[in-house]
């Protein structure tokens, strides 16, 4: 039971504070922790298509192996010091693991702006949580890539965390964590990642492959019980969950446009290059800047949903225990 409230207790921090602004973050020691390993591994291999390949398979066994010792580490550390020490140790760590609240305060920062009529500072708000150029989009465009946004996030800030806390503790959970971060960071189909960031984010689409489906799932059964369309969530989800160059990222992206009746998707600009993309759900009504809103309900009724799952799990597993 310890195990289970720890990480309740970190879902009831990141819903009710988010990210501590101000305060130091594990993150942002991943990701110096990237930055400063690929400055010394590029500086150590050659610049070689064999070098790089090598080089980011390095880098992503230094620093996966890294982060999951530090965590690792900080609750053994803190098991030593009593029960109540560790239980608040894996509640800290499960919380910083998370990004619900932070997701959907970022993203209803640009649903007020559109709300305002204010697009060219939706435009700056929703330039802080996407990868794409902004600076061309029309109020509409805005509100659908902030949708596409907290829909696919709902799955790796979230759901997929959620999985590897209860599969594995916050070690497991943070060695996630380490992967997802990389290939935010070097995954791109660029020149300069093409293949040093290739290991990274080939890891990260297996640790994404079973979290990503069942973050898809959660949200159908969300659409249930919030009152959207479940069952245009299943039908678009088996429709057009794989139309992305990532085998995870439409999951969660069919499921909400689905759940929602709008088109996602679509052409976007990226480092000044257009990407032909494919829509992703059917235009049932136009896309407005209130779908921000219920992409975010539609997010934490998912989680919801994967948490009861969770200690469904948790608590059967200990039942048949007691009696074997």
């Amino acid at each position: 039971m310890d195990y289970l409230t720890a990480i309740l207790a970190g879902v009831f921090l990141d819903r009710a504070f988010g990210d501590p602004h101000g305060l130091p973050h594990p993150v942002r020691a991943v990701g110096w922790l990237i930055e400063r390993s690929e400055r010394i591994i590029r500086r150590v291999l050659p610049d070689t298509k064999g070098g790089q390949l090598w080089g980011g398979a390095l880098q992503t066994l230094v620093v996966c192996m890294t982060v999951w010792a530090g965590a690792a580490g900080l609750c053994a550390f803190a098991g030593r010091a009593g029960r109540w020490a560790l239980w608040g140790a894996r509640a800290l760590l499960s919380y910083y693991l998370l990004a619900a609240r932070s997701l959907r305060d970022e993203s209803g920062l640009v649903g007020e702006y559109l709300k305002k009529g204010d697009t060219e500072g939706a435009r700056r708000a929703v330039s802080m949580i996407v990868g794409r150029d902004t600076k061309r989009l029309s109020g509409e465009e805005i509100a659908r890539a902030a949708v596409e946004t907290v829909a696919e996030n709902t799955s790796d800030g979230v759901i997929a965390p959620l999985f590897y806390l209860f599969l594995g503790g916050p070690a497991l959970g943070w060695l996630y964590k380490a992967v997802n971060t990389m290939d935010s960071m070097v995954g791109y189909r660029n020149e300069r990642y093409l293949y040093f960031g290739r290991a990274a984010a080939r890891l990260d689409d297996a640790a994404n492959f079973l979290p990503s489906r069942l973050s898809a799932l959660f949200m159908a059964l969300a659409a249930l019980f919030l009152g959207f369309d479940a069952k245009g969530a299943l039908r678009i989800w088996r429709r057009d969950g794989r139309k992305h160059e990532s085998p995870n990222s439409a999951q969660t992206e069919a499921a909400c446009a689905g759940a929602l009746g709008v088109r996602l998707g679509g052409d976007a600009w990226y480092f000044g290059i257009l990407h032909k993309k494919p829509w992703i759900g059917d235009a049932l009504r136009p896309l407005e800047y209130e779908d921000i809103a219920r992409a975010g309900r539609l997010m934490y009724g998912t989680e919801a949903a994967a948490l009861a799952a969770g200690m469904g799990v948790f608590v059967c597993a200990a039942v048949l225990a007691a009696f074997a």
